[in-house]
């Protein structure tokens, strides 16, 4: 449908939309008027990503000086979901402006079917109960249009690593990332590439990245949307490598998606995202960790192991150093006169293309790039005392060595144990010792990062945990001075291993706004989106901003799709919770057993079973096992449990929807903040109940956790327990939330903990989960919440009322008219905005309002039980 909104043209590629659609958009747009951030709450399954790339690319069409799109998203099948639905919108959009008859591709979708899941990556494939073709697939890659992509020649691409881009079968043969990036390194480096020349066939060269440099580096892509499958089908057909090309190309992309690490994390950042306009619109989607993902891209850690493998590294480099003296000591000259006159790094400041062994602006020669924030990076020459190589290998040596004795004290049997210093207090004991001073430290990054460019070091991964040194040592003298924003934490035992000893060094960042502020400051739109980010007011205060538009969105439904139970006791009146001085009661072992047997016996196809912990999820099934219910659960169905291999978990995913196609139906028992939590789907049959066993609190005992608190009790007035308790009730809302992918899916949300029917629990639920969430559906005891299942079971397994489906969508001309009868009958309030579709609360379910005041269904209630 083509509709206009507020005086915008908006393509959206479906015949019909959503109430919380629009509603969304209509923020979204609000926000964009404004150059303003937003916070955006949508609930799941609701085709959230196509509302974001229809509404931002019309407004790019309507409003070219915006610039780019940068859709960040958290994983590579997410990224491809994107450049699904991308290619969805610019294929209607390009329809509609050609006069191609768009009719056609609507009438291939009948008006009660309901937009894609665009959540999921498999959102394209699901099935539904509702018969229809689907519309024709747009195409991937080059535009056959003659006007190109989108009607305007736009140009949409993704970019990953080289481990998902490269196409050379011999670097290909390697499975991990650092491995594929030295193998990648070893073709490419510009001094390799130098002896080949020399020499041809003497070294072994990358024969995509010749093609490229020879015929690609000046010419330009066409029009169309890139996937990264779409990209190295292409890189193969002219020869040219697809790594180094789209990241050249992402210049002139008009869309651009990739990892959030490429926006936030300062090394990989300064790599892609230097160059792009400040009017361009920062999108992160699925957002709710974003605080945390902040943080770890500016925090470094280092075990005793790593502190003998830097020094071994070193001493490494000592060795290259002496021959290189003896052998090219004028390269090691001409290192020292670039040093003197400022810092060579990547091109980020002059002296980058000086006459030193490699070119710091060569983007095959750099590893990644310092964690310093360019904002707060020195811009002047490097200190004397490490502009020689060899001063600068023994000043490493010295700071190694140090960490190595702080290490030891710490995991002494005498003086040891935790110790949590400020990075000033940290950086004054180490000059006391040792005598360095802080401000060569801040350059250690850079460098080291220059050296080994000296010394045509291709290899990077050895030097790995040398790096790690030196990126430590430059992020403490860089942040140490003004508000304590890091901690320095060393931990006798920092292994995850039971009775092994591992000693920790931690520089963890305290302030999650630090990485994300550049962002604020240079862009003038940054969305910031999910499905739960519930409580919305928080956000501001972790990530230090203000948004111009913050907005969460109830569902509109033609039926009560969503179950949410709060099971607080066992049929024997037993409380249940997951306390620590309740976990190990075997009477609340023996309840969720029960429960979880009793819950197998009434629902059919697949059930989700999230632990708070991997420790108690190996607990439960220990006590399980002991007491016989695993046996009587795998009488109904079969059993799965996630584990912290990665593959091991992959495959059992894959058999468990193997389970759930057979019929006979699985059982997944998982923890929350696992994978499995994140990012994957159990829509339909795959999921028709998630039970949450506890409130998935983070380790409260946790030294990084602990100063993050105080941190935030200091200087955001944020309360521990609101902190840890929103942390908690998003992870569970997280969980919840997938096993609901359409408005025709459904599910059950069982919380089975007495502490959520506290007030300061549920009311942080997301507003989609709390509709639903009524005075009759709390504090349950087990054997009425299996009463409730099977109710809401039998009541969703009827056939589709398609008359009411109905009601849950809009055409474009329903929405003219909804909002020319609304705008006449109200005036704006208080600086709002007129929301155009009414939404009324009837006993606890949002009902959407028709033009002529009618609602759509009858008021949600408890059922009774008889």
């Amino acid at each position: 449908m083509r509709f206009d909104l507020d005086g915008l043209d908006v393509f959206f590629p479906f015949p019909r939309l959503y109430r919380e659609q629009y509603l969304y958009m209509k923020s979204l747009k609000q926000a964009l008027d404004s150059n303003g951030h937003c916070l955006l709450e949508m609930p799941t399954g609701t085709g959230k990503t196509a509302c974001l790339l229809s509404l931002i690319t019309s407004y790019q069409y309507a409003h070219p000086e915006r610039g780019k799109l940068i859709y960040c998203t958290r994983t590579v099948p997410e990224m491809d979901s994107v450049m699904e639905e991308l290619v969805t919108v610019l294929d209607f959009r390009e329809r509609c402006l050609s006069g191609n008859n768009p009719e056609e591709v609507q009438a291939q979708q009948p008006p009660q079917q309901p937009p894609p899941a665009s959540d999921s990556p498999n959102s394209k494939r699901q099935k539904t109960n509702v018969k229809s073709t689907p519309p024709p697939p747009a195409s991937m890659g080059e535009s056959a249009s003659p006007t190109g992509a989108g009607g305007t020649n736009v140009l949409g691409l993704c970019l990953s690593s080289r481990r998902n881009m490269c196409i050379h079968s011999e670097v290909m043969e390697e499975s991990d990332r650092e491995l594929v990036d030295n193998a990648c390194r070893k073709k490419t480096a510009s001094w390799v590439r130098a002896a080949n020349e020399k020499n041809p066939g003497s070294v072994k060269t990358c024969e995509y990245y010749e093609g490229y440099e020879a015929e690609g580096v000046d010419s330009t892509m066409p029009s169309g949307v890139y996937d990264l499958e779409t990209l190295r089908s292409w890189g193969l057909k002219k020869g040219w490598c697809p790594y180094y090309l789209t990241r050249r190309a992402i210049n002139h992309a008009n869309i651009l998606v990739f990892n959030y690490q490429y926006m936030l994390d300062p090394k990989v950042a300064k790599m892609v995202s230097k160059e792009l306009e400040q009017e361009s619109i920062i999108v992160f989607d699925e957002a709710h960790n974003l605080d945390n993902i902040c943080i770890e891209a500016l925090s470094v850690e280092i075990n005793e192991l790593g502190l003998e493998k830097a020094g071994r590294s070193l001493n490494t480099l000592q060795r290259q150093v002496a021959s290189m003296k003896a052998n090219d000591a004028e390269k090691l000259r001409r290192e020292y006169r670039s040093l003197v006159d400022g810092l060579v790094e990547q091109g980020l400041l002059p002296g980058g293309s000086s006459e030193g062994a490699a070119p710091a602006n060569n983007p095959t020669d750099t590893g990644l790039g310092s964690a310093v924030l360019s904002s707060d990076v020195i811009n002047e020459a490097v200190p004397g005392n490490i502009r020689r190589a060899e001063h600068f290998v023994a000043f490493m040596k010295k700071l190694v060595e140090h960490l190595k004795a702080r290490l030891n004290v710490v995991k002494s049997s005498t003086n040891g144990g935790v110790v949590s210093e400020s990075p000033m207090r940290f950086l004054h004991h180490l000059k006391v010792e040792t005598h360095l001073e802080a401000k060569p430290l801040k350059f250690c990054y850079s460098r080291l990062s220059s050296l080994l460019r000296t010394l045509e070091v291709s290899n990077l991964d050895e030097f790995n945990y040398l790096n790690d040194v030196a990126d430590f040592a430059t992020l403490l003298a860089t942040y140490s001075e003004g508000i304590a924003r890091f901690a320095v934490i060393m931990e006798p035992n920092g292994s995850s291993i039971p009775g092994a000893i591992e000693p920790r060094l931690q520089l963890a960042c305290l302030d999650s706004s630090l990485a994300i502020a550049p962002l604020f400051k240079r862009f003038s739109s940054v969305v910031i989106t999910s499905g739960t980010l519930s409580p919305i007011d928080l956000y501001p205060k972790l990530l230090d901003f203000e948004p111009r538009v913050s907005e969460s969105f109830s569902m509109s439904t033609f039926r009560p799709c969503i179950r949410p139970l709060i099971v607080s006791r066992g049929s024997d009146q037993t409380q249940i919770s997951t306390r620590y001085q309740d976990r190990d009661d075997p009477n609340v072992t023996r309840n969720y057993g029960q429960l979880m047997v009793d819950l197998c016996s009434s629902i059919p196809d697949g059930i989700v079973a999230f632990f708070t912990s991997y420790s108690y999820l190996e607990t439960i099934v220990v006590a399980w096992e002991l007491a016989g219910v695993l046996k009587q659960i795998s009488e109904k169905k079969l059993i799965f449990i996630e584990t912290k291999d990665v593959m091991e978990t992959s495959l059992a995913l894959t058999n468990y929807r193997k389970a759930c196609d057979s019929g006979k139906g699985a059982v997944f028992l998982s923890v929350a903040r696992g994978k499995v939590s994140e990012g994957i789907n159990f829509d339909r049959h795959y999921g028709r109940a998630v039970i949450l066993f506890g409130v998935p609190f983070q380790y409260t005992k946790s030294h990084v956790l602990i100063a993050r608190l105080e941190f935030l009790q200091t200087h955001y007035n944020i309360k521990e327990a609101d902190f840890l308790n929103f942390d908690a009730l998003r992870q569970a809302s997280q969980c919840v939330g997938r096993v609901i992918r359409s408005k025709t899916d459904y599910g059950l949300m069982i919380f089975a903990d007495a502490r959520y029917n506290r007030r300061d629990k549920r009311n942080k639920l997301p507003k989609w989960i709390k509709q639903f969430l009524l005075d009759g559906f709390m504090n349950l005891s087990s054997d009425v919440a299996v009463s409730f299942t099977k109710q809401f079971l039998r009541e969703m397994s009827q056939p589709i009322d398609q008359k009411k489906l109905q009601k849950v969508f809009f055409s474009a001309e329903e929405l003219t008219a909804m909002e020319t009868k609304l705008a006449e009958a109200r005036k704006v309030e208080g600086g709002g905005h007129v929301v155009g579709i009414s939404e009324a609360t009837e006993g606890g379910q949002t009902i959407t309002m028709d033009v002529d005041g009618s609602n759509d269904g009858a008021a949600l209630v408890a059922p009774k039980i008889t």
